[in-house]
């Protein structure tokens, strides 16, 4: 079976066009609606719905301009995929801005008030050669942090089993001080300090499946024992960290770097030898996913060739390990995947599995 076989697009087709995209506004808006009223539905059942999609329409207005990977495409193409029929179930929910105690408890103070000073008013600011911003960038960048604290707060609370938050900007390569690779706050991190801070979660675990190393989160979490960071990721490749000798103050860095050409074989030799016996013996009272899709054969930024199946396979993988030790509670955030069709498929295998629990 092709990796693109059951993919729903618009009009039905599972066509892989070179450089085809949605058309900007009218599904997702209406989506949104649909969102909203199910949010209402949500807070009303009695039974706990299992997984929960965050989302909002404001994240299609952050554009960086022609030619930028990080296009609204990319979001367009994952909820297209994800108002399919077997995606109804779904509890679904906009995301919020994120308070400033959100934000500042990863992030320093200058950072925030350097964002707001460049933010634009109209046409764009460039941070520097990969990150940019229009007058909507950071709403945007806000209104992911926020949906990662949205979906802790869900999942915690056990108002839901797990959640996949769709939303963009990305977040694993922004630094304290600094943004960073199409990355403006570490929505991770965010996720991660909000869990200790507001639901008094002893032990984070954050699994990292991305094609790039995490680099913003690891430095972010270093010296912090109670936090537990494993990344699969190709090297050498963009940022040029995460290697096996990076372990953290507290060996509580756990990398399994990848080479150029690896698939699924090498993925899943890497899951099993390194990251998933570190989760397990971790024991976490919440798992943070940092879902990257840039892994995938077809993406331009990577040189990895998993599959739509590898990344439902990670995702069972770790449901089983969360299953045992922390009653299910996975916290699933949007990183990467530029190719729009193949992005799509990706989510839609993640989320799958994800609905599973």
């Amino acid at each position: 079976m092709s990796d693109e076989a059951d993919f729903l697009y618009v009009g039905g087709s599972s066509d892989r066009p070179a450089a085809r995209e949605l058309r900007h506004g009218s599904f997702t808006r209406r989506a949104a609606i649909a969102g909203a009223a199910s949010l209402v539905a949500f807070g009303a059942r009695a039974a706990t719905p299992k997984t929960l999609c965050v989302s909002h329409p404001a994240m299609l207005d952050h554009d960086p301009g022609p030619g930028h990977p990080d296009r609204p495409a990319r979001l367009q193409a994952v909820s297209s995929a994800l108002s399919d029929a077997r995606f109804a179930s779904l509890a679904r929910a906009e995301a919020p801005i994120a308070s400033r105690d959100a934000l500042l408890r990863v992030h320093a103070a200058a950072h925030l008030a350097r964002l707001e000073q460049l933010a634009p008013k109209e046409g764009h600011t460039q941070i520097d050669a990969d990150v940019v911003m229009n007058a909507a960038t950071l709403d945007a960048a806000m209104r992911a942090a926020g949906g990662a604290v949205f979906a802790v707060d869900a999942v915690m609370g056990n108002s839901a089993r797990n959640a996949f938050v769709a939303t963009r900007p990305p977040g694993h390569h922004a630094r304290e001080n600094a943004p960073m690779g199409f990355c403006f706050f570490n929505n991770a991190a965010i996720a991660a300090r909000y869990a200790i801070a507001a639901h008094g979660a002893g032990r984070v675990a954050i699994v990292d499946f991305d094609v790039h190393h995490g680099n913003g989160v690891q430095e972010i979490f270093w010296s912090e024992k109670n936090v537990l960071y494993c990344s699969t990721h190709q090297t050498p490749h963009y940022p040029g960290t995460g290697s096996v000798s990076e372990t953290g103050a507290h060996d509580n860095i756990v990398n399994a770097p990848l080479r150029k050409g690896d698939g699924g074989g090498e993925f899943r030799e890497a899951l099993k030898a390194r990251i998933l016996p570190r989760l397990d013996a971790f024991a976490p009272d919440v798992v943070i996913l940092c879902a990257g899709f840039d892994a995938h054969v077809h993406d331009p930024l990577g040189g990895l060739r998993f599959v739509r199946e590898d990344f439902r396979d990670v995702t069972l993988r770790v449901m089983e390990i969360a299953a045992r030790r922390c009653g299910g509670r996975i916290v699933s955030l949007l990183e990467g995947g530029y190719t729009p069709i193949d992005l799509a498929n990706s989510v839609a295998a993640h989320v799958g599995a994800l609905m599973e629990a």
